[in-house]
């Protein structure tokens, strides 16, 4: 029958080890993965949060004060957008025209300090669609992110549907979440890290089960929206539990002994379309086709028949985080006048003030980062 039709494509979600803090390295392992996904016929390729060039897990396990150097090593192979590492990024997703989500650090050019949670998503021109700064920063990750903003808390339009993207715990904040979707998100993607130590081994406390946190959340974001899911996840690998460990055996069983991250690609009936990555290293590809929503939204759509927008209202502000913003203000030219000896006091003191309003001035708002 005639009418109309809706993308369908193949997706991979890669759940990989960065080479630990070194970013150009990271990148050339990222094309190579990039390559096995094209193979695979994938058109959209995902990987976890801030891949490149690592998460910080050394925020969980050791004091403030005993991370200095693995802070210093993030800053320096962290990314700035615009830069030369995501002009790489850029023309990785060019030459194989696919769709490439990535979780990265980001650093600006001006402060020697600040550093951003982003997932940057690009196009099969290589053009930079979307770039997500993590809202709030998880416990421990403060210590190594700044608050991000609502500038791109937005899907992208694109052939392969409107494509959405949040970052680990924020696929719990049900405000973010429903931002999205009400601006009509097909295909979401929820990256996470390669793990997160919450207690110590042997404390008798239950430690955060990683695994089931990420399952529970990617089948209720799937659900609840009607829209596919891909979920890719880091792995710690041997070389990155040797150096966070830094020769300490007591760290490293507590890195080992951590609940395992996994990659899923769930339907939008909350199922997994195939078998999920946990654990190690591997990857998820699975076939999408966006019609699989509409059958699903018959019985409950949240952005549309199955809500009561009379009752409720969700105001986002998009406005960019910005350290500094500086107002012009015109000044009307003073002019002397010949009778000023004659004004009256009262009349100078009207007279001194309206100039001064009139003087040229820069108004500062200064918002913390």
């Amino acid at each position: 029958m005639p009418g109309d039709t809706y993308p369908k494509f193949r997706a991979a979600a890669v759940q990989a080890a960065p080479v630990f803090l070194d970013r150009d390295a990271t990148i050339d392992k990222l094309a190579t993965l990039v390559q096995k996904a094209v193979d695979a016929g994938a058109e959209l390729i995902v990987f976890g949060e801030s891949f490149i060039p690592a998460f910080p897990v050394w925020n969980l396990i050791y004091a403030p004060m005993d991370q200095h150097g693995f802070c210093r090593r993030m800053f320096d192979n962290a990314v700035q957008v615009p830069g030369p590492h995501t002009r790489r990024l850029s023309e990785i997703a060019k030459r194989h025209r696919v769709f490439l989500s990535v979780g990265v650090t980001e650093k600006g050019p001006l402060s020697m300090g600040t550093l951003f949670n982003t997932n940057l998503l690009f196009d099969r021109e290589g053009t930079l669609l979307n770039r997500h700064r993590k809202l709030v920063p998880t416990w421990a990750e403060k210590l190594t992110w700044a608050n991000g903003d609502a500038a791109y808390l937005r899907p992208e339009e694109t052939d392969i549907g409107r494509v959405g993207t949040l970052i680990c715990g924020e696929n719990t904040n049900t405000l973010a979440r429903f931002t999205l979707l009400a601006q009509g998100e097909q295909v979401h993607i929820a990256t996470y890290p390669p793990a997160w130590p919450f207690q110590r081994p042997g404390s008798g406390a239950h430690d955060y089960n990683l695994t089931e946190a990420i399952r529970l959340r990617s089948a209720a974001h799937a659900f609840e929206g009607k829209v596919f899911n891909i979920v890719a996840s880091c792995a710690l690998d041997t070389d990155a539990i040797e150096q966070l460990s830094q020769g300490d055996s007591k760290m490293k069983e507590l890195l080992r002994a951590t609940p395992a991250p996994v990659s899923v690609i769930v339907g939008p009936d909350g199922e997994l379309v195939t078998d999920p990555v946990t654990g190690g290293e591997g990857m998820v590809v699975a076939d999408i086709d966006i019609a699989e929503s509409i059958e699903l939204k018959m019985m409950h759509d949240i952005v549309g028949h199955y809500n009561r927008f009379d009752i409720f209202h969700l105001e986002v502000d998009p406005t960019p985080n910005q350290p500094v913003s500086i107002k012009a203000v015109t000044r009307r030219d003073e002019q002397i006048s010949t009778e000023s000896s004659q004004v009256t006091p009262q009349n100078a003191q009207d007279d001194t003030a309206s100039s001064a309003n009139d003087r040229p001035i820069a108004v500062v708002r200064a918002k913390a980062q």
